[in-house]
């Protein structure tokens, strides 16, 4: 029998639901997938846009990892206590909270998706710094090239080959181009940016600027400095590798949460006793956010006390009063959370190498950045060439992605 499958949260394309009776939902076409990964992939670009709006509003990056790391569990809760628990529990698709009991038998792969939380919580954090010095576009396209270039060749073994390696592989290789336009994108607009600081006469221009912060025009010199004045993350003076080696250390943590996931979901490694059910994806993606979560809360509350690159001194008291933008670090956490989760109901259907076309997410994140910050706004037309010729590359590289997506047995 066929049953129409429409969750709460999105219409997805007919699923195959097997034996006598509704079982837990799940993902089983490839039009469902490319659904998932293309609701992910808009989630998931748009979440860092609100992280850079929120640091150049002069809000501290600690407060706002915070409140974000509470509604990314939240989400993950959500998809466990609906998808999760539809249907009736089975001995190999046992639902969420059945599954949550056989703790000490499937122990192995909550490891892995464990492991995936920890590495995915330390890139995000990168990434919330790295948002600062090298600007939303350049920071989504390494990190996110870097997680095709290595997580996707990785997920590619472990799915047993199932995306078309004629296909994926000249998809991986943009990726890298892309990569290396990005750095060429970042090092022009830096150049771009000091030449518009040069044009202001002397140092007491650059530390009051020539118009009034409502006069400002983007991509002027006073834009600049009356940025530099109201963000929480200074940037003028630090180098241009600032940024950038933040934004590859990010991207090589990405590149391993999701072979981690596709570990704990699949168990390729034979890590499970024989007849024990793997890992249904909402309870991998439920212990996946407890460790995200874990460690967001703890290296946040440290950095409350001890803020990396000179920022200021809080306190969890000062954090609980901050309520200036805790709406948006909310929202954040929400955005974040759902694409997480749509990207492994996609790639538990489509296989997890073609999933992560999501990576595509500098897309949507450089329309926010042009759109919401001005960015690249009165820049050199060297920088506008190399903008436009990453963007392309990108573009090229995640349509051949999709179309290397096959289909999990």
């Amino acid at each position: 029998m066929e049953f129409l499958g429409i969750p709460t949260l999105i219409t997805l394309p007919i699923e195959k639901i097997v034996s006598g009776g509704l079982k837990m939902y799940l993902v089983e076409s490839k039009g469902g997938a490319i659904i998932c990964m293309l609701l992910s992939l808009f989630f998931l670009g748009t979440w860092p846009a609100i992280f850079t709006l929120l640091e150049r509003r002069g809000r501290l990056p600690q407060h706002t990892y915070l409140d974000y790391s509470i509604t990314n569990l939240l989400a993950a809760l959500f998809f466990a206590l609906t998808f999760g628990e539809i249907g009736k529990s089975t001995p190999e698709k046992p639902n969420f909270i059945t599954q949550l009991s056989q703790l000490s038998e499937n122990w192995p792969s909550v490891m892995f998706a464990v492991g995936g939380g920890v590495v995915l919580s330390i890139g995000n954090l990168c990434t919330q710094y790295a948002l600062a010095f090298a600007g939303l576009s350049v920071t989504e396209v390494i990190t996110a090239s870097m997680t095709v270039l290595i997580g996707t060749t990785l997920n590619y073994f472990l799915d047993e080959k199932i995306n078309k390696a004629e296909i994926l592989f000249p998809g991986v290789g943009c990726f890298l181009i892309a990569v290396c336009l990005a750095s060429a994108v970042h090092s022009s607009n830096t150049a771009d940016n000091i030449a518009k600081l040069r044009s202001l006469s002397s140092t007491e221009d650059l530390e009051t600027g020539n118009d009034t912060a409502d006069n400002v025009k983007f991509g002027t010199a006073d834009f600049l400095v009356e940025l530099e004045k109201r963000r929480a993350i200074k940037v003028f003076g630090k180098s241009t590798l600032s940024g950038l080696s933040i934004a590859f250390f990010a991207g090589v943590c990405f590149s391993l949460f999701s072979p981690a996931f596709n570990l704990a979901t699949n168990d390729q490694w034979h890590a499970l006793k024989k007849g024990v059910a793997k890992l249904v994806v909402y309870t991998a993606f439920f212990w996946f956010s407890i460790s995200c979560f874990a460690l967001a809360i703890i290296l946040n509350v440290i950095f409350l006390y001890r803020p990396l690159l000179n920022l200021p001194r809080s306190s969890v008291k000062s954090y609980l009063k901050d309520w200036n933008g805790r709406g948006w670090a909310f929202l954040a956490g929400l955005l974040c959370g759902f694409g997480n989760g749509l990207q492994f109901m996609g790639g538990e259907a489509a296989g997890y190498a073609a999933a992560d076309a999501v990576q595509a997410l500098p897309l949507v994140s450089t329309f926010w950045g042009i759109v919401l910050f001005g960015d690249y706004q009165r820049s050199s037309r060297r920088t506008y060439v190399l903008l436009a010729s990453m963007l392309l590359m990108f573009i090229v590289a995640v349509a051949i992605l999709m179309a290397s997506a096959g289909h999990r047995k």
